[in-house]
Order: structure tokens, then sequence, then C-alpha cells
């Protein structure tokens, strides 16, 4: 028993974790089973690994650029709040899990979820699920949330099996909201094979059905009739650059050249030197380096997704049939309008700042700041989803209400779970698991016994519905 155990958490420390490393085996993996020559497998195994890395360093350096914005606001003007991002969640998630004396469930529960969604897919005929949620490092952030959820609001599940209990609800939210955005993202993609398995699958399910009623998917991002001037702007590179020295240049310049040359206050990213760099200049670089990073992990995507697919092939046909990869949401960023990341970015964050100066107005007890993570990843994708299926109307007035919708809700989720500097804020955390974790809090195992017979209702539902059943399982748009 031990020996399983030192295996299992060795492959949960050195693959699960490692997203680009679980990539690369299931390409691996998947090349093996279609009979590829070794040459093949290797090659495979390495280009959907480096693809991986490549998107997260893109990703990261996104992150990085952010966060010394953000420490000097909270500086600047002593703000006492929670940062809505999941990298800040998770320290709040593991502090409060540490004060209960429950820090190891969190890891442990991301194994046992992980094998209920692969006993999930394994068994489609009966559950109707067809997706595998393969993106590690976004398990472990929303592993240790979940914890929170349940053994907080649920004391009566915080014993020895309380693992299993945060487990089985992780892998049943990882298979069935994954399993929502099949069709969606199958239209997007024009059947791409995968799925998404992140922080908003819900919202892209709900994005898909009700973008339609706000206009013609012929009037999207693409084909607005712009001044001739503005047609830079189709290119992804000039928009987000110029997007980030509006955003960061009116921020930067009201926190000033001070407080962002105090490495006190800025201990992570790039500190200002005036004896070095004018501060306009400053603003410049760190706004064009936005830019280049998001330029990086729209590389990597189209590395690794173009491997995942064609390997998935021979996991679907030999170990997991009519399975689809749920992978990172960046990875559909390139099959939308090349407008859409960054308008959903720009009125995501728009509806975020409203927000906010609303809970300071009216003096809300918890105050909001917004995190790049969520206002970024979370609106993009809705952005690029609504423009798809309604134009830009759909994709802007989505986008602008997700952004009121995390910060609104996210301030409720912190007071809920009482959290410390920081909340999960992916729209998928505040809907639909914040009314879970109202369910949890009055009813306790009853209400966890619901949300799981919610999870378990969703895919049947969804087969119902479908016309043709094969198509159903093929991920075919009916």
């Amino acid at each position: 028993m031990e020996i399983l155990i030192t295996i299992l958490n060795w492959f949960s420390q050195n693959i699960l974790q490692k997203p680009a490393f679980f990539v690369g085996l299931l390409v691996l993996i998947g090349y093996a089973l279609l009979k590829k020559s070794a040459h093949e497998v290797f090659a495979g195994f390495i280009k959907a690994t480096v693809g991986y890395l490549i998107l997260d360093v893109g990703a990261g350096g996104l992150v990085r650029t952010f966060r010394p914005v953000l420490a000097a606001l909270d500086k600047r003007f002593g703000l006492n709040a929670a940062v809505i991002d999941p990298y800040f969640g998770l320290t709040a998630a593991n502090q409060k899990l540490t004060e209960m004396g429950f820090i190891e469930v969190a890891t442990t529960a991301l194994l046992i979820g992980f094998g209920v969604n692969i006993l999930l897919v394994a068994l489609r005929k009966i559950t109707k699920v067809r997706t595998l949620f393969i993106t590690g490092h976004i398990m472990v952030q929303q592993a240790a949330t979940v914890s929170v959820f349940v053994l907080l609001l649920i004391p009566a599940l915080q014993g020895s099996t309380a693992a299993l209990y945060v487990g089985l609800i992780c892998g049943l939210y990882w298979a069935v909201s994954s399993n929502l955005t099949v069709e969606a993202t199958q239209r997007l993609t024009g059947g791409g094979g995968f799925a998404i398995g992140h922080q908003q699958q819900f919202a892209l399910w709900f994005v898909d059905k009700v973008a339609p009623f706000f206009g013609k998917k012929e009037d999207n991002l693409d084909n607005l009739k712009l001044p001739r001037f503005l047609n830079i702007f189709h290119d992804t590179v000039v928009a987000s650059a110029t997007l980030m020295i509006v955003f960061f240049g009116a921020i930067l310049t009201v926190l000033g050249p001070e407080i962002m040359a105090d490495k006190a206050v800025i201990t992570t990213g790039d500190v200002y030197n005036p004896a070095k760099q004018a501060f306009f200049m400053y603003i410049l670089q760190t706004s064009l380096t936005f830019s280049v990073y998001l330029f990086i992990l729209m590389q990597g995507v189209r590395m690794f997704v173009a491997e995942l697919t064609n390997a998935f092939q021979g996991i679907s046909s030999k170990l997991l049939p009519g399975s689809f990869p749920a992978v990172d949401v960046a990875a559909s960023y390139g099959f939308g309008s090349s407008n859409a990341v960054l308008s959903g970015f720009a009125f995501g964050l728009i509806g975020q700042l409203i927000t906010i100066g609303l809970l300071v107005i009216f003096k809300n007890p918890i105050l909001i700041i917004t995190g790049f993570v969520p206002v970024f990843f979370d609106n993009a994708a809705i952005a690029v989803y609504a423009d798809k299926r309604g134009g830009w109307r759909a994709a802007v007035v989505l986008s602008f209400i997700s952004g009121i919708l995390q910060v609104a809700l996210g301030a409720l989720a912190v007071s809920l779970l009482g959290l410390v500097g920081g909340y999960h804020g992916n729209i998928d955390f505040v809907l639909p698991w914040l009314p879970f974790g109202y369910v949890f809090e009055n009813l306790g195992i009853l209400g966890y016994v619901l949300v799981c017979l919610f999870f378990l209702i969703l895919p049947q539902l969804q087969y119902a519905r479908a016309k043709d059943k094969e198509k159903y399982y093929r991920g075919e748009t009916q």
C-alpha cells in the first residue's frame, strides 16, 4: 500500500501538477496507440511539451506584468482588499485549510477527482460524459478552493474521509462542466476535437446559448466597418499593445514613479529605476511587454493543440472511446476574431472597474481588486465565443456583464468563506460555485448530495435534448 501511495504522490507532483508533461504524456500514449514510429512518438511528445511550456511562459509573463500594478494600488491607496485571481485565491484557500488542519486534503482530492473524471468517461454510455479534464495547474487551484467550500461550509464532512468528499465533487465538476463546452467549442473551431477545461465552462455554455439573441454572427468584430485608420487594430499585436498603453498608462500615471520604484512594494516584476529610464518609457515598456507575452502564448497554443488533437485520436479510440480532451481556454483564442480577445479583456475590465467603484461608493466592507487572470482569460474567452455566435454586440455586452459579476459576486464569496487577501475570482467560481456555497451552508450534507446530483443530471439533459444520439457522442453540433 505504501508503494502505491508513493507512486501516486510521485505522479501527482511530477506529472499531474505539471500540465506540460501531462499533455506530453497524453500525446506520447496517443501516438503509441496509433502505432506511429518511435521517432514520431518522440517528436510529438517534445512538440506538445514545449508548446505547453511556451504557453506557460506567455501566461506567466502576463500575470507578472500585471501584479506589480496591483501591489502599487494596494500600497498607494491603503486598500484592505481581496484580489480576485486564482493564484491569490490559492494562497488564501491554503491559509484557510491550514487554519482548519486540512492542508493535505486538496492534493489527495485532486488525484481522486481525476480518477472520478476517468471513470465517468469510461462509463460514458451511462453517464453521457465525453470529456477528460487535463489542465493540471487549474485542477490544483480548484481543488484548494473547493476544499474550502466543502469543509468549511459542511463541518460534518471534516473527518478522515474529507479528501474523498472533496475529490468526488471536484471530479464531477471537471467532467460535467467541460462536457458542457463540447458543442460550443466544436462549433467555434470547426470540429477541432477538444473541449475547454479551465475556469469558465458554465459561462461558455451560457454564452453559446444566448449570444444569438444579441445580434447576427455576420456582424462580428472582424467585419465591423471601421474608419480606415482603425484597420491597424485588426492586427492582434497592434491592438493589444495600444490597449495596454491606454490602460496601463492611465493607472501608472496615477500611481506615479515613486511607488513603482519602491522595492518594498514592487517585490515581483520590474521595479522602475529613475536613474536609468524615464517614467514615460517605463510605462511604454510595461505596456508593450504585455503584447509580447500574448503573442508568445498564442504560439504555444498552436503547437500543443495541434499535437494533442492528433494524438487524442489514439486515446479516444483505444482507451476512452468517444472522449474529448478538455484543455486550457487559451486554446480557443486562435479560432475567433483577431480582436475578440482584446475586446473581451477591455469590456470585462470596464465592467469590473465600474463595479469596484460602486463598492467604494456604497462603502462595501470588502473591496475587490481586479486580478489579471479572471479579467483576461474569462472575458477574452467569453468574447471569442459570443462574437462567433452573436457578433460584436454579444461580445461586448456579455464580457461586460461577466466583469460585473466577477467583482460583485466575488465580494460575496470572500465574505462567505472568510478568506484573507484573495479569492479564486473566475466566473465559474462565482456562478455556479457561490450558489453551491449557500446550499452547502444552509443544507449541509443534503446540500452536498443535491449538488452532486445536479452534476450527474446535467449530461443526461444534454443527451436527452440531442436529436441525433450518435452525433452527441461525436460532439457534432445539431
